[in-house]
C-alpha cells in the first residue's frame, strides 16, 4: 500500500493537467498514488487522465458523471489506499519535494497531520509565498483548536490577522481520521472550509511547516474566478451545513459573533462575485444586486455589528466602502479595475 494518496479532480483540465500530474509523479517522495477523477470532464482530460495513467503505474483513474468537486473528492477518499491523503487541483503544481518535508514533517513529530505555506502565482509568472494556517511548529488539540477551528468557525475577520482561508491542499492528511469520522466534502463552493473545520476538531497533533509545499495559479478561468448566479444560494446551503456542524461538534460557545463573522466572508465574496468581469449585467444593474444582498437580514446584522480590520488593501476598501452604505463608489472602482 503506498503512503500518501494525492487526490487531483480533474474537470476542463486538459491545458493544465500534464504540468500538474508531472510535478506530483516527480516528487522526491515517490510511495504514492495518484489518483485522477475525471468528474465528466467536456474536453479532452478523461482520455489525457487514461494516457497519463498507461505511463506511471501509480496513478490510477476514475470516470464519472459531472458532479463538482466535492463528489469528485469524496469518490477519490473513498478509492484511497495510502495511510495518508493530499489534494491537488488539476491547474496548480506542487514544489519537488513537497511530500517528502510534510511526511517527515509528520512523522518525526509523531503528528497525524501536517501543513505548510504556499506559492501565490500570477499567470504572468510572479509568485509570493503566502503564510500557513500557523507558523512553524508542533501543535496540539487545544492550540489547533484556538489556531484553526475558532478561526474557520467564525474569528476570520474583524482583527488584524485572523483571517485564514480554507485551503485543503497545503496540509498531509489521515486517511483513518478521515474514515473514523465519515468527514466529506459537501456542496459547490466553500467545501474546503467546512472539510478543514471537522476535520481539525478530530485532529490531536499538527506538524506546521513555513516551507511552500503548493504552487496556486490565479487562473482566470477557475470556479472561483467565474460568475456565479447561484451564489447566495450556494452561501446559504454552506452557513446550514456550518450551523449543524458547529451544532453537532459543539463549537461556537466563545464566539457570539461567528455567524456575523461567516457572513461577512461570505459577503465579500457576494461582492466580488456581482461585479465580476464576466457578469453581463450593467454596473448599474450589479451596484442595485449588491445594494440588496448587504441589505439581507444576516449581512444586514453582520455590517451592524463588525467593521473589518486587518483585511488585505482591496478587501479591505471594499468592507469599508460596504460599512459607509458607498455604493456608487463601490460599483466605479470595480468598473475601473474590470477595464485595466
Amino acid at each position: 500500500m503506498p503512503e500518501i494518496s494525492v487526490i487531483v479532480p480533474v474537470y476542463r483540465a486538459q491545458e493544465f493537467l500534464r504540468k500538474c500530474t508531472t510535478s506530483i509523479l516527480s516528487q522526491t517522495f515517490a510511495d504514492l498514488e495518484l489518483l485522477l477523477i475525471d468528474d465528466g470532464s467536456p474536453d479532452g482530460s478523461g482520455a489525457l487522465c487514461d494516457q497519463i495513467a498507461q505511463e506511471d503505474p501509480r496513478v490510477r483513474v476514475f470516470h464519472q458523471e459531472n458532479g463538482g468537486v466535492s463528489s469528485a473528492r469524496n469518490l477519490g477518499m473513498a478509492q484511497a489506499q495510502g495511510t495518508y491523503l493530499a489534494f491537488a487541483d488539476a491547474d496548480d503544481w506542487l514544489p519537488k519535494d513537497a511530500l517528502e518535508a510534510l511526511y517527515q514533517a509528520l512523522t518525526q513529530s509523531g503528528a497525524d497531520t501536517a501543513g505548510g505555506s504556499h506559492w501565490r502565482v500570477e499567470v504572468s509568472g510572479q509568485q509570493e509565498q503566502e503564510p500557513g494556517a500557523l507558523p512553524q511548529g508542533v501543535y496540539g488539540p487545544a492550540e489547533i483548536r484556538r489556531g484553526i477551528v475558532d478561526r474557520l468557525l467564525g474569528e476570520r475577520l474583524g482583527k488584524p490577522g485572523q483571517v485564514l482561508n480554507g485551503f485543503v491542499w497545503r496540509f498531509l492528511f489521515s486517511r483513518k481520521i478521515i474514515q473514523e469520522g465519515g468527514i466529506t466534502f459537501q456542496g459547490a463552493y466553500l467545501e474546503d472550509e467546512l472539510f478543514l473545520l471537522e476535520y481539525f476538531c478530530h485532529a490531536q497533533k499538527l506538524a506546521m511547516l513555513n516551507q511552500p509545499v503548493y504552487c496556486y495559479l490565479q487562473n482566470p478561468t477557475s470556479v472561483t474566478r467565474r460568475y456565479l448566479p447561484d451564489y447566495m444560494q450556494t452561501f446559504y446551503s454552506f452557513m446550514k451545513a456550518k450551523e449543524a456542524l458547529a451544532q453537532r461538534m459543539g463549537l461556537g460557545e466563545n464566539l457570539p459573533l461567528w455567524r456575523e463573522n461567516s457572513c461577512w466572508s461570505g459577503l465579500l465574496i457576494a461582492i466580488g462575485n456581482e461585479f465580476a468581469a464576466s457578469n453581463a449585467a450593467s454596473l448599474a444593474e450589479k451596484r442595485r444586486r449588491v445594494r440588496g444582498i448587504c441589505q439581507l437580514p444576516p449581512m444586514a446584522r453582520a455590517i451592524q455589528a463588525i467593521h473589518p480590520q486587518g483585511l488585505g488593501r482591496n478587501k479591505q476598501m471594499v468592507a469599508d466602502l460596504v460599512c459607509r452604505r458607498q455604493y456608487l463608489l463601490l460599483s466605479l472602482l470595480y468598473g475601473w479595475k474590470n477595464r485595466g
